[in-house]
């Protein structure tokens, strides 16, 4: 089942150009009416059903029918996201409800720096990758021609003659 907006708790990210859910859709489906300030599922048979969307909504407003594996016909899962981990609270047909923690992060959010230890960029001219300080001279001329003897000449081949120069 896609995923589909409730149109009552949507605010649509309080009037930004793009809504969260629009820049988290892999498959960019999601759509804000300019008018109402809503988002809607411009295109639900086209859903992968990633639950990004879900997950990242803000109000909360963005819902999917949960997979028969973990929940069965007519729960509902609803995923609370936090900066270390995401809380999935499954509420079952008969009233039960169950909550799963799962941490989302394994470092504190903000640490990672992508670019430490790599080198400035440098001349766009210049042949070296970033960890060789001098090109490397081939040991072989590429273009040295092979020396045919005699015997080369006149012996006859064969398949296996083929098969053992390999």
């Amino acid at each position: 089942m896609p995923t589909f907006v409730n149109p009552e708790k949507c605010d649509g990210c309080k009037g930004g150009e793009k809504t969260a859910c629009m820049y988290i859709c892999p498959n960019d489906l999601m759509i804000l009416d300019a008018d109402a300030m809503k988002v809607y599922n411009q295109e639900p048979s086209a859903c992968w059903e990633c639950y990004s969307c879900v997950k990242i909504c803000p109000q909360g407003a963005i819902e999917a029918r949960p997979y028969a594996d973990f929940a069965p016909m007519g729960g509902t899962s609803i995923p609370m996201r936090s900066a270390e981990d995401i809380m999935w609270t499954v509420k079952f047909r008969n009233g039960n409800v169950k909550r799963f923690k799962f941490p989302i992060r394994t470092t504190p959010e903000g640490s990672i720096k992508p670019f430490e230890g790599k080198p400035e960029p440098t001349d766009l001219e210049n042949e070296l990758l970033f960890t060789e300080t001098a090109l490397v001279a081939p040991k072989a001329a590429i273009s040295e021609q092979a020396a045919v003897t005699e015997a080369d000449l006149k012996k006859e081949w064969k398949a296996e003659d083929y098969a053992n120069l390999v």
